[in-house]
């Protein structure tokens, strides 16, 4: 690709970025949220036409013209975006082959559509039912389908665009498999991720981008962690998780004997009898491998598990009774969802209206609405937590995932909460922006704000919490201070050996 660029409507997107990729090479794409990856790889792949960019893409010594996803696919190129494109009602082997079925005299043929899925799926050692229906499996699972779906085109070229983000520590390396077993066979791969252990495992080459434009491209070998965080953010980072000590007051929050079945299962404890406290102004990591039942604790204090519960739930020492988020909420908790776009966000909606939303009796009165109230509201927070946005009117769907991330946390922070949730508080976002929802973290326990943090990030969870609890199969399996708390003591715990 050379001297692409690519402009919206007062933005300019890319700004001449070039990016080059050899048969058979890993590469990397790395760069804030906003720097322009997805931009570019949307213009390679057909989502933007040929005339509405500048530049050229040249494949095989030859410029292409793609003016629909359908051109480049035919030339070898295929993506994998983040968000997966399966249609969940139809089966593996109909999905694979979706739009490209075999068929004669315009009638499908059935039996060849499952024969060569099944064929696909053992070369690529997926042990999957092609005759299964999608929505039946798993995310990783279904990540991988997307993967057999796109090399079932005979892809040369494969674009992944965070496709580990769902992935359990197994499925991840199954699909590392994968992608070994291309690269081997000629593929050439270009990798985005903001996980640079990921990257600096599986790439020959990375490639950074900021503010879009092509910062630089080296080899990996040659490369430091440290080195292309500075790239991307333009500046030395420092100490990622700077070491402050919080004050601790009386405790906020206090969990008794809480337990919460499996919604299919009534007899399967997903979380089993766990008992921990909280106090104002400390941040309580909480971690465990996928599975252990982490957001499953905290959306059955939250009153969103919707299988049956038991325990108790004590805020600032009274018993309260929380059978549903509202109570939650008139109980003084506030609980920033792992998945911010399908539980966090109104995408359609503005900043301001997701903003004010679950604070809104607060802001605006119990009965009639007060509109100036809720834009000071919101404009403060925007503020404080320096969203970047043109107005408090920026429909929320349009920011990047950092800024939407602040919107999140800014909706519960208007409720004036007591205790405040946080599941995967960075999951999906850059280095800046993860560091300063760190920054913020600090500040928020700095006012006496009880904090519960979830994350699969363990450098996250050892730099920012003051107690760390591990959870193994549901149970509380160790609690540690933050001098105690170590890697090792803390995978031990999570895997069930200490």
């Amino acid at each position: 690709m050379r001297s692409i660029v690519k402009e919206f409507p007062g933005v300019k997107a890319l700004d001449g970025v070039t990016f080059d990729l050899y048969e058979g090479e890993f590469h990397s794409l790395v760069g804030e949220n906003g720097a322009g990856k997805s931009t570019l790889m949307k213009t390679l792949s057909g989502v933007y036409p040929f005339g509405t960019y500048e530049g050229d893409i040249v494949i095989e010594g030859e410029v292409r013209q793609f003016k629909t996803i359908r051109d480049s696919e035919k030339a070898g190129v295929a993506i994998i975006f983040q968000e997966l494109s399966l249609v969940k009602e139809l089966t593996v082997g109909e999905n694979i082959f979706l739009g490209r079925e075999p068929s004669r005299f315009g009638v499908i043929n059935w039996s060849e559509l499952y024969q060569k899925a099944s064929q696909l799926l053992k070369d690529l050692h997926l042990p999957i039912d092609p005759r299964t229906p999608v929505g039946n499996l798993g995310i990783g699972q279904q990540q991988l389908v997307e993967i057999a779906k796109a090399l079932s085109q005979k892809a040369k070229i494969l674009v992944l665009d965070e496709p580990t983000a769902a992935l359990t520590e197994s499925e991840v390396e199954t699909l590392f498999t994968i992608l070994r077993n291309l690269k081997e066979r000629g593929v050439g791969m270009i990798y985005i991720s903001h996980k640079l252990d990921e990257v600096f495992t599986m790439s020959d080459r990375i490639t950074v981008l900021r503010d879009g434009k092509t910062v630089g491209t080296e080899a990996t070998i040659g490369l430091t962690k440290d080195k292309v965080i500075s790239l991307m953010v333009g500046r030395d980072v420092g100490d990622i998780f700077p070491k402050i000590s919080h004050n601790f007051g009386e405790t906020a929050l206090e969990i008794k004997n809480l337990t919460a079945y499996d919604l299919d299962n009534p007899n399967k404890k997903l979380v089993d009898n766990v008992s921990f406290n909280v106090k104002k102004g400390e941040v309580l990591g909480i971690s465990g491998l996928m599975g252990a039942g982490r957001s499953e604790l905290l959306m059955a204090i939250f009153g969103a598990w919707q299988g049956k519960t038991a325990g108790e739930v004590l805020v600032e020492g009274r018993r309260v009774s929380i059978d549903s988020p509202a109570a939650a909420i008139r109980n003084g908790i506030g609980f920033v969802t792992e998945d911010r776009k399908r539980f966090g966000l109104l995408l359609e909606q503005t900043i301001l209206d997701n903003m004010t939303l679950a604070g809104l009796k607060k802001i605006s009165g119990a009965f009639v609405t007060h509109r100036s109230r809720e834009t000071v509201a919101a404009k403060g927070a925007m503020q404080s937590l320096r969203v970047k946005a043109n107005s408090p009117i920026t429909i929320a769907g349009t920011l990047s995932g950092g800024n939407q991330q602040k919107v999140v946390l800014g909706k519960w922070l208007l409720t004036n909460p007591k205790v405040l949730f946080l599941d995967e508080p960075t999951r999906g976002i850059d280095v800046g922006a993860k560091q300063e929802i760190y920054a913020e973290i600090n500040k928020l326990a700095a006012t006496g704000l009880a904090i519960v943090m979830v994350s699969s990030e363990l450098p996250e969870v050892l730099g920012l919490s003051d107690r760390v609890l591990v959870l193994h199969e549901g149970k509380l399996a160790g609690e540690f201070t933050r001098s105690e708390a170590t890697p090792e003591k803390v995978m031990a715990c999570a895997t069930g050996n200490l």
